[in-house]
Protein backbone atom coordinates (compact mmCIF):
# COMPACT_ATOMS: atom_id res chain seq x y z
CA UNK A 1 0.00 0.00 0.00
CA UNK A 2 2.94 2.21 0.54
CA UNK A 3 4.07 1.75 -2.76
CA UNK A 4 0.82 2.94 -4.33
CA UNK A 5 0.85 6.02 -2.40
CA UNK A 6 4.40 7.12 -3.87
CA UNK A 7 3.22 6.41 -7.76
CA UNK A 8 1.39 9.76 -8.03
CA UNK A 9 4.58 11.27 -8.97
CA UNK A 10 4.24 12.79 -12.08
CA UNK A 11 7.53 14.55 -12.80
CA UNK A 12 10.99 13.50 -13.65
CA UNK A 13 14.01 16.52 -13.31
CA UNK A 14 16.55 16.50 -16.14
CA UNK A 15 20.00 17.94 -14.86
CA UNK A 16 20.94 18.24 -17.99
CA UNK A 17 24.87 18.96 -18.91
CA UNK A 18 25.40 21.63 -16.85
CA UNK A 19 23.83 23.65 -13.37
CA UNK A 20 26.11 26.81 -14.58
CA UNK A 21 24.12 29.15 -16.34
CA UNK A 22 26.89 31.31 -18.33
CA UNK A 23 27.79 27.54 -19.24
CA UNK A 24 23.89 27.13 -20.30
CA UNK A 25 23.54 29.90 -22.25
CA UNK A 26 27.03 28.80 -24.51
CA UNK A 27 25.28 25.64 -24.64
CA UNK A 28 21.83 26.69 -25.74
CA UNK A 29 23.53 28.91 -28.36
CA UNK A 30 25.94 26.02 -29.53
CA UNK A 31 22.92 23.52 -29.60
CA UNK A 32 20.91 25.66 -31.05
CA UNK A 33 22.82 26.39 -34.39
CA UNK A 34 23.72 22.62 -34.20
CA UNK A 35 20.03 21.66 -34.93
CA UNK A 36 19.59 24.38 -37.46
CA UNK A 37 22.15 22.34 -39.70
CA UNK A 38 20.51 19.82 -38.72
CA UNK A 39 17.61 20.68 -40.10
CA UNK A 40 19.05 22.58 -43.16
CA UNK A 41 21.57 19.36 -44.06
CA UNK A 42 19.34 17.09 -43.81
CA UNK A 43 16.40 18.81 -45.76
CA UNK A 44 18.49 20.08 -48.50
CA UNK A 45 19.34 15.69 -49.09
CA UNK A 46 16.03 15.34 -49.28
CA UNK A 47 15.10 17.94 -51.92
CA UNK A 48 18.24 17.13 -53.64
CA UNK A 49 17.71 13.33 -54.20
CA UNK A 50 13.85 13.97 -54.48
CA UNK A 51 14.12 16.52 -57.43
CA UNK A 52 17.60 14.94 -59.10
CA UNK A 53 16.85 11.86 -61.12
CA UNK A 54 20.72 10.73 -61.32
CA UNK A 55 19.65 9.78 -57.44
CA UNK A 56 16.42 7.58 -58.11
CA UNK A 57 19.05 4.66 -56.88
CA UNK A 58 18.55 2.42 -54.33
CA UNK A 59 21.37 3.64 -52.50
CA UNK A 60 20.08 7.36 -52.53
CA UNK A 61 16.67 5.79 -51.59
CA UNK A 62 18.51 4.47 -48.29
CA UNK A 63 20.31 8.01 -47.67
CA UNK A 64 16.49 10.14 -48.24
CA UNK A 65 15.19 7.59 -45.44
CA UNK A 66 18.25 8.47 -43.33
CA UNK A 67 18.51 12.04 -43.62
CA UNK A 68 14.41 11.55 -42.56
CA UNK A 69 15.26 9.98 -39.88
CA UNK A 70 18.17 11.91 -38.77
CA UNK A 71 15.23 14.79 -38.52
CA UNK A 72 13.03 12.77 -36.38
CA UNK A 73 16.13 11.75 -34.07
CA UNK A 74 17.07 15.14 -33.36
CA UNK A 75 13.77 16.65 -33.14
CA UNK A 76 13.06 14.06 -30.54
CA UNK A 77 15.63 15.40 -27.87
CA UNK A 78 17.20 18.88 -29.09
CA UNK A 79 14.21 21.05 -28.63
CA UNK A 80 13.72 19.83 -25.18
CA UNK A 81 17.36 19.73 -24.67
CA UNK A 82 17.39 23.92 -25.40
CA UNK A 83 14.03 24.60 -23.84
CA UNK A 84 15.46 22.85 -20.39
CA UNK A 85 18.82 24.96 -20.95
CA UNK A 86 16.79 27.91 -20.64
CA UNK A 87 14.46 26.80 -17.82
CA UNK A 88 14.83 26.93 -14.20
CA UNK A 89 12.26 24.07 -13.37
CA UNK A 90 14.33 21.72 -15.53
CA UNK A 91 11.01 18.82 -15.36
CA UNK A 92 9.48 17.05 -17.45
CA UNK A 93 6.25 14.79 -16.98
CA UNK A 94 6.21 10.84 -16.39
CA UNK A 95 4.17 10.43 -19.70
CA UNK A 96 6.07 12.80 -21.41
CA UNK A 97 9.50 11.28 -20.76
CA UNK A 98 7.93 7.48 -22.13
CA UNK A 99 6.76 9.05 -24.99
CA UNK A 100 10.86 10.34 -25.54
CA UNK A 101 12.31 6.98 -24.36
CA UNK A 102 9.92 5.52 -27.32
CA UNK A 103 10.88 8.16 -29.54
CA UNK A 104 14.33 7.83 -29.13
CA UNK A 105 14.41 3.91 -29.44
CA UNK A 106 12.33 4.22 -32.34
CA UNK A 107 14.80 6.26 -34.27
CA UNK A 108 17.45 4.75 -33.22
CA UNK A 109 16.59 1.02 -33.74
CA UNK A 110 15.57 2.40 -37.39
CA UNK A 111 18.73 4.24 -38.12
CA UNK A 112 20.92 0.99 -37.34
CA UNK A 113 18.39 -1.11 -39.46
CA UNK A 114 19.12 1.51 -42.16
CA UNK A 115 22.62 1.52 -42.04
CA UNK A 116 22.82 -2.16 -42.34
CA UNK A 117 20.99 -2.16 -44.94
CA UNK A 118 22.88 0.49 -46.70
CA UNK A 119 26.25 -1.55 -45.76
CA UNK A 120 24.43 -4.92 -48.04
CA UNK A 121 23.81 -2.51 -50.96
CA UNK A 122 27.43 -1.07 -50.91
CA UNK A 123 28.28 -4.56 -50.96
CA UNK A 124 25.88 -5.92 -53.87
CA UNK A 125 27.40 -2.70 -55.75
CA UNK A 126 31.36 -3.70 -55.09
CA UNK A 127 31.09 -7.47 -54.69
CA UNK A 128 28.95 -7.98 -57.36
CA UNK A 129 28.96 -5.20 -59.74
CA UNK A 130 27.24 -6.89 -63.13
CA UNK A 131 23.85 -8.85 -60.72
CA UNK A 132 23.84 -5.58 -58.63
CA UNK A 133 20.29 -4.65 -60.58
CA UNK A 134 18.87 -8.06 -60.35
CA UNK A 135 20.18 -7.86 -56.63
CA UNK A 136 18.94 -4.67 -54.94
CA UNK A 137 15.60 -4.93 -57.23
CA UNK A 138 12.92 -2.21 -56.58
CA UNK A 139 10.93 -5.06 -54.35
CA UNK A 140 13.75 -5.55 -52.53
CA UNK A 141 14.94 -2.26 -51.62
CA UNK A 142 11.45 -1.45 -50.81
CA UNK A 143 11.32 -4.46 -48.04
CA UNK A 144 14.24 -3.58 -46.53
CA UNK A 145 13.62 0.14 -45.76
CA UNK A 146 9.74 -1.14 -44.56
CA UNK A 147 11.49 -3.59 -42.65
CA UNK A 148 13.76 -1.39 -40.85
CA UNK A 149 11.47 0.96 -39.91
CA UNK A 150 9.18 -1.98 -38.66
CA UNK A 151 11.93 -3.28 -36.63
CA UNK A 152 12.70 -0.36 -35.04
CA UNK A 153 9.08 0.16 -33.85
CA UNK A 154 8.50 -3.34 -32.38
CA UNK A 155 11.31 -2.93 -30.53
CA UNK A 156 10.62 0.79 -29.00
CA UNK A 157 7.17 -0.35 -28.58
CA UNK A 158 7.96 -3.71 -26.57
CA UNK A 159 10.41 -1.59 -24.31
CA UNK A 160 8.00 1.00 -23.77
CA UNK A 161 5.45 -1.12 -23.02
CA UNK A 162 6.91 -2.87 -19.99
CA UNK A 163 8.01 0.47 -19.35
CA UNK A 164 4.90 2.00 -18.82
CA UNK A 165 3.82 -0.74 -15.83
CA UNK A 166 6.69 0.75 -13.76
CA UNK A 167 6.38 2.70 -10.54
CA UNK A 168 8.02 5.47 -9.65
CA UNK A 169 8.59 6.83 -6.41
CA UNK A 170 11.21 9.61 -4.43
CA UNK A 171 12.50 11.71 -5.53
CA UNK A 172 13.02 11.58 -9.27
CA UNK A 173 16.20 13.45 -10.64
CA UNK A 174 18.05 12.10 -14.51
CA UNK A 175 21.68 13.15 -14.63
CA UNK A 176 21.20 13.39 -18.55
CA UNK A 177 19.42 15.68 -20.83
CA UNK A 178 17.31 13.39 -22.64
CA UNK A 179 15.33 10.43 -21.35
CA UNK A 180 16.51 7.33 -22.46
CA UNK A 181 15.67 3.58 -21.30
CA UNK A 182 19.25 3.49 -19.16
CA UNK A 183 18.66 6.37 -17.63
CA UNK A 184 14.94 6.28 -16.08
CA UNK A 185 15.31 2.10 -15.22
CA UNK A 186 17.31 2.99 -11.56
CA UNK A 187 14.81 5.74 -10.47
CA UNK A 188 11.58 2.86 -10.53
CA UNK A 189 10.74 1.50 -7.41
CA UNK A 190 9.65 -1.73 -8.64
CA UNK A 191 10.70 -4.42 -10.52
CA UNK A 192 12.71 -3.86 -13.34
CA UNK A 193 13.90 -7.17 -14.05
CA UNK A 194 11.66 -8.02 -17.27
CA UNK A 195 12.97 -4.36 -18.17
CA UNK A 196 16.74 -4.62 -17.93
CA UNK A 197 15.84 -8.37 -19.84
CA UNK A 198 13.86 -6.60 -22.63
CA UNK A 199 16.89 -3.76 -22.66
CA UNK A 200 19.56 -5.75 -23.21
CA UNK A 201 18.00 -8.22 -26.07
CA UNK A 202 17.27 -4.96 -28.03
CA UNK A 203 20.74 -3.93 -27.65
CA UNK A 204 22.61 -7.24 -28.62
CA UNK A 205 19.76 -8.61 -30.73
CA UNK A 206 18.96 -4.99 -32.35
CA UNK A 207 22.81 -3.05 -31.94
CA UNK A 208 25.08 -5.80 -31.91
CA UNK A 209 23.04 -7.73 -34.86
CA UNK A 210 22.67 -4.79 -36.94
CA UNK A 211 26.29 -4.10 -36.43
CA UNK A 212 27.33 -7.77 -37.06
CA UNK A 213 25.74 -7.39 -40.90
CA UNK A 214 27.64 -4.00 -41.29
CA UNK A 215 31.08 -5.77 -40.20
CA UNK A 216 30.42 -8.66 -42.40
CA UNK A 217 29.49 -6.74 -45.46
CA UNK A 218 32.15 -4.87 -45.11
CA UNK A 219 34.54 -7.55 -44.82
CA UNK A 220 33.37 -8.57 -47.92
CA UNK A 221 33.79 -5.32 -49.13
CA UNK A 222 37.60 -4.72 -47.98
CA UNK A 223 38.33 -7.73 -49.44
CA UNK A 224 37.04 -7.54 -52.87
CA UNK A 225 38.53 -4.24 -53.53
CA UNK A 226 42.11 -5.56 -51.62
CA UNK A 227 41.51 -7.64 -54.86
CA UNK A 228 41.42 -5.28 -57.29
CA UNK A 229 44.99 -5.22 -59.11
CA UNK A 230 44.91 -1.13 -60.21
CA UNK A 231 45.03 1.57 -57.78
CA UNK A 232 42.47 3.83 -59.08
CA UNK A 233 39.89 1.11 -59.46
CA UNK A 234 40.47 0.18 -55.83
CA UNK A 235 40.00 3.88 -54.77
CA UNK A 236 36.97 4.36 -57.00
CA UNK A 237 35.34 1.02 -55.23
CA UNK A 238 36.34 2.78 -51.79
CA UNK A 239 35.36 6.10 -52.05
CA UNK A 240 31.40 4.67 -53.22
CA UNK A 241 31.72 3.78 -49.80
CA UNK A 242 33.68 5.75 -47.61
CA UNK A 243 30.94 8.08 -47.00
CA UNK A 244 28.58 5.16 -45.58
CA UNK A 245 31.74 3.51 -43.39
CA UNK A 246 31.94 7.09 -41.67
CA UNK A 247 28.67 7.05 -40.60
CA UNK A 248 28.49 3.87 -39.25
CA UNK A 249 31.81 4.77 -37.29
CA UNK A 250 30.54 7.85 -35.47
CA UNK A 251 26.92 6.21 -34.50
CA UNK A 252 27.65 2.62 -33.64
CA UNK A 253 30.78 4.00 -31.85
CA UNK A 254 29.25 6.36 -29.91
CA UNK A 255 25.68 4.73 -29.31
CA UNK A 256 26.43 0.93 -28.53
CA UNK A 257 29.03 2.41 -26.05
CA UNK A 258 26.01 4.36 -24.32
CA UNK A 259 24.23 1.28 -23.78
CA UNK A 260 26.87 -0.85 -22.82
CA UNK A 261 28.49 1.30 -20.11
CA UNK A 262 26.57 1.23 -16.45
CA UNK A 263 24.38 4.43 -16.24
CA UNK A 264 26.11 6.80 -13.84
CA UNK A 265 25.60 10.45 -15.70
CA UNK A 266 29.24 10.58 -16.24
CA UNK A 267 30.54 13.23 -18.45
CA UNK A 268 31.58 10.28 -20.90
CA UNK A 269 28.27 8.92 -21.28
CA UNK A 270 26.88 12.37 -21.60
CA UNK A 271 29.03 12.80 -24.21
CA UNK A 272 28.74 9.65 -25.93
CA UNK A 273 24.51 10.43 -25.67
CA UNK A 274 25.15 14.10 -27.69
CA UNK A 275 27.57 12.44 -30.03
CA UNK A 276 24.96 9.62 -31.31
CA UNK A 277 21.57 12.10 -30.73
CA UNK A 278 22.75 15.11 -31.54
CA UNK A 279 26.15 15.44 -33.69
CA UNK A 280 25.73 12.71 -35.57
CA UNK A 281 22.37 13.70 -37.48
CA UNK A 282 24.26 16.73 -38.17
CA UNK A 283 27.10 15.50 -39.46
CA UNK A 284 25.22 12.81 -41.77
CA UNK A 285 24.22 15.02 -44.45
CA UNK A 286 27.71 17.28 -44.46
CA UNK A 287 29.63 13.52 -45.00
CA UNK A 288 27.66 12.93 -47.37
CA UNK A 289 27.77 15.69 -49.76
CA UNK A 290 31.36 16.48 -48.97
CA UNK A 291 32.71 13.08 -49.45
CA UNK A 292 30.10 12.04 -52.58
CA UNK A 293 30.76 12.89 -56.04
CA UNK A 294 27.00 11.84 -57.08
CA UNK A 295 25.68 14.47 -54.42
CA UNK A 296 28.38 17.42 -55.33
CA UNK A 297 27.70 16.50 -58.84
CA UNK A 298 23.69 16.91 -58.04
CA UNK A 299 24.32 20.24 -56.53
CA UNK A 300 26.09 21.83 -59.50
CA UNK A 301 23.10 20.51 -61.59
CA UNK A 302 20.49 22.02 -59.28
CA UNK A 303 22.51 25.23 -59.00
CA UNK A 304 22.68 25.48 -62.86
CA UNK A 305 19.60 25.17 -63.20
CA UNK A 306 18.72 27.50 -60.88
CA UNK A 307 20.94 30.39 -62.27
CA UNK A 308 19.63 29.39 -65.75
CA UNK A 309 15.93 30.30 -64.83
CA UNK A 310 17.37 33.65 -63.00
CA UNK A 311 19.11 34.60 -66.39
CA UNK A 312 15.94 33.68 -68.58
Amino acid sequence: MALRNHSTVTEFILLGLSVAPHVQVLLFVLFFMIYLLTLMGNLMMLLLIRIDSYLHTPMYFFLSHLSFIDLCFSSVTVPKMLENLLSQTKTTSVRGCLAQVFFVSFTAGTEACLLSVMAYDRYAAICHPLLYGQIMSKQLYMQLVWGSWGLGFLDALINSLLAMNLVFCGVQIIHHFSCEMPSILPLSCSDVSKNIVALLCSTFLHGLGTFLLVFLSYAHIISTILSISSTSGRSKAFSTCSSHLSAVTLYYGSGLLRYLMPNSGSPIELIFSVQYTVVTPMLNPLIYSLKNKEVKAAIRRTLGKHFQRIRC
